[in-house]
């Protein structure tokens, strides 16, 4: 069975978040998407950012996350801007 960190742009923090998020192996987490993976992951770590996105991303089409398109990129830093906490109304 291939591990996660088989994949570009997985290292060892990575892996523990997707296995804290029940993604266990790169098979997973190709056929979930980089979207609902990095999803999954920000309703445990708020923190999470475009750059753990744009990893799996790459991750997902088994490239290093800097040969994304501009356009892919984009769309992405979209996404993270759509799905961000809201912040407290005080």
């Amino acid at each position: 069975m291939a591990a996660l960190t088989d994949l570009p742009n997985i290292g060892p923090h990575a892996t523990d978040q997707l296995r804290a998020v029940g993604i266990d192996a790169p098979d997973q987490l190709v056929a979930i998407g980089a979207k609902e993976a990095w999803l999954r992951m920000q309703a445990v770590d708020p923190g999470v950012c475009l750059h753990q996105l744009q990893a799996l991303e790459g991750a997902v089409l088994g490239i290093p996350k800097a040969r994304l398109s501009p356009e892919r990129k984009a769309e992405l830093k979209a996404f993270v801007a759509a799905h961000r906490p809201a912040k407290d109304a005080r």
